[in-house]
């Protein structure tokens, strides 16, 4: 038996420490130090690693000398995923996603499972095989190539692993996982660690891609210590509320392609659908013209996206005047209000403002601007805009409208969606091209209250 140390954690950065103390000093919070049980393992455990570390040895080599093979993509069959993932799964990569409880995680990845083509083990350490099988009835009724695994133990799940050989494992959770190489409970920075560490060692040496998913803390951020998102190839976050029928997918991590893609699905009783025009949810259809409301042009990683801005100004009853947002950032909204106060004369410091991007989503495009103006000053006017009409441009501090990047994308796109015009700074660059759409440009504030309003 090896011997037996003690060593202390922070449950929340990962912090270790010698001894107890009240205050992790890596970040600051108060109480999360707790003392956790570590054993090294015995020599004689690692026989199979022991086996593979000895066919295969690591040898420096000039990186003139290395092959540079292309690395094929394995398709999930969800567009969705393998745009934000890049192009699909990387094998020998280690993917883990993070999401509210509810949100849908095990469903997406169930549901993935399911629809493969490639021989999948899928790992619960949360369900019974007989729940799994009932959700996969109702999501995938003819299952081809997935195997399910109730197990919590890392060295049993590698026994099975050599057993069936599968192509793409999933783990659903991350966080119920627990080695015998560590003598602490499931769920703990110890465990995370060290689970994270055995399954990374297994990807990288079969190839096979592995999905993690993690819980998240109630501040948002996937719980663990933070290492394990260091540790991992690629960080996805399933986001939305769960009075909306609608989820995003996004990438704050991502080695093998861009962060800023987005992949949009729509919760059904049959699963989760991809939304593949994601313009046609989030913009109302309502035939009424109503004051207050204004269609922005924005771009999530390549895709563009037509989304409805909705404003409501009235006076302040109570003396101090309420700045309320949804899914868009308050204190660029309160730069906003300055600048129509002072470059445009509109008196809004008395009032009200109440400012919500419509479908659940949240947007930090500045290219949205122009539309968030637009809607203040129609509902502080009460006059409704034009419904054929979108707006593209920045707002800077001088009340001057500034371009934005890739505008062209943006045209076409609010073209092709039946706009019949755009309006858009007068600095931007626009190609030369056979645009059926009207393009309005814009100098500053002023031109557009004058346009909108006359």
């Amino acid at each position: 038996m090896a011997k037996v140390k003690t060593a202390y954690y922070c449950q929340k950065c990962g912090a270790q420490y010698s001894k107890w103390q009240g205050k992790c000093n890596s970040c600051g919070d108060w109480n999360t130090i707790v003392e956790e049980v570590v054993q090294k393992p015995d020599p004689k455990d690692w026989k199979t690693s022991a086996k593979k570390e000895a066919k295969k040895a690591s040898k420096p080599l000039l990186i003139t000398d290395i092959e540079s093979t292309p690395q094929n993509r394995m398709n999930t069959g969800n567009n969705e995923l393998d745009r934000v993932l890049g192009g699909g799964l990387v094998p020998g990569s280690l993917t883990l996603l993070g999401g509210e409880p509810g949100i849908g995680k095990s469903t997406l990845l169930l549901q993935i499972s399911l629809g493969l083509k490639y021989k999948v083990l899928y790992v619960s350490g949360e369900e019974s095989q007989q729940q799994i099988k009932m959700r996969a009835e109702r999501i995938n009724p003819n299952p081809a190539n997935c195997f399910i695994l109730t197990e919590t133990k890392t060295q049993s799940i590698f026994r099975q692993v050599e057993e069936i050989e599968p192509e793409v494992v999933i783990i659903d959770s991350i966080q119920t996982l627990h080695s015998d190489y560590i003598e602490s409970s499931p769920g703990s920075i110890s465990q995370i660690r060290e689970c994270t560490a055995e399954l990374i060692k297994f990807a990288k040496e079969s190839n096979t891609p592995v999905i993690l998913i993690g819980h998240i803390t109630k501040e948002g951020s996937i719980a663990g210590p933070k290492v394990l998102e260091h540790m991992v190839d690629t960080v996805l976050q399933f986001e939305g509320d769960r009075n909306h029928v609608y989820r995003i997918l996004r990438s704050h991590k991502n080695r093998f392609g861009s962060t800023h893609e987005l992949g949009i699905y729509e919760m059904q009783g049959s699963g989760l659908r991809e939304v593949i025009n994601p313009s046609e949810i989030l913009i109302s259809k309502n035939d009424e013209d109503l004051s207050g409301t204004a269609i922005a042009s924005t771009l999530e990683g390549m895709r563009p996206l037509m989304i409805e801005i909705q404003a409501l100004v009235s006076s302040a009853v109570y003396g101090t005047p309420q700045r309320s947002t949804t899914g868009y950032n308050s204190k660029r909204l309160n730069m906003l209000l300055a600048v129509l106060e002072k470059r445009a004369g509109f008196r809004l410091g008395a009032k009200d403002v109440f400012l919500n991007v419509t479908g659940g989503i949240s947007v930090d495009d500045p290219a949205i601007d122009l539309a968030v103006v637009a809607a203040i000053l129609s509902s502080n006017e009460d006059i409704s805009l034009e419904k054929d009409t979108c707006f593209a441009a920045e707002v800077g501090l001088a009340g001057e409208i500034r371009p934005v990047t890739r505008i062209e994308q943006r045209i076409i796109e609010a073209e092709k969606l039946g706009f019949a015009s755009v309006m858009v700074s007068k600095q931007s660059k626009i190609p030369k091209g056979d645009f059926k759409i009207r393009i309005i440009k814009v100098a500053k504030i002023e031109d557009v209250v004058s346009h909108l309003f006359g």
